[in-house]
């Protein structure tokens, strides 16, 4: 008799149950990034570019981004790091990634890319994070000028260590434009389980 009565509201529920569990999914993983000039939380988008977010955290994980910096600072475009030390000394990097670029993700300000060179499958260790919305570097065509820059996290908080990154003054140095004069240093990058 209970059973019977329980069972439309079970089923009732059942969709309610259903969308709060898969709404959480793809959302437990951010990543907290010290920088010298504060944090900046990160929230990954796995479902889109889930090679890429696999990268990055096998970089994150490895402790890898430690001693890296912001070595291309360029207000009203990107901030760019995570491959050369305070140096300018490239780190040793993993195999590249095929780009992701076309997963829909729009380079939107605050959102995070792969940097690469002009062969779009080079991506590495090195990210930016727009300053602005940069809808020029996004995804048109599978062509060599088409191919854009894969979007695959954003900021959810500290835009303002960001913008405070982006004001740094700049120079040369050892062949480097855009160069932070005081090295903008990542101290940690590291996964939390929200």
């Amino acid at each position: 008799m209970i059973r019977k009565l329980l069972a439309p509201l079970i089923l009732a529920l059942l969709p309610v149950i259903v969308q709060a569990q898969s709404t959480q999914e793809g959302t437990g993983r951010m990543i907290k990034m010290t920088t010298s000039l504060g944090e900046i939380m990160i929230e990954l988008y796995p479902d889109e570019a889930p090679i890429t977010v696999k990268n990055f955290l096998d970089y994150v994980e490895s402790g890898f981004f430690s001693g890296t910096t912001f070595h291309r600072v360029i207000p009203g475009f990107v901030i760019q790091g995570g491959g050369l030390d305070k140096n300018m000394r490239p780190k040793q990097t993993a195999a590249p990634i095929i780009n992701e670029a076309d997963n829909g993700l729009k380079n939107k300000v605050g959102t995070l890319s792969m940097a690469r060179t002009n062969d779009p499958d080079s991506a590495t260790s090195q990210f930016f994070i727009n300053l602005v919305d940069n809808a020029f570097l996004d995804f048109t065509a599978k062509t060599p000028q088409g191919w854009g820059y894969a979007v695959f996290a954003k900021v959810t908080s500290g835009m303002e260590v960001v913008n405070s990154i982006a004001m740094a003054t700049t120079g040369n140095k050892n062949g480097h434009q855009d160069v932070p004069l005081d090295p903008i240093v990542i101290l940690d990058a590291e996964v939390i389980e929200e």
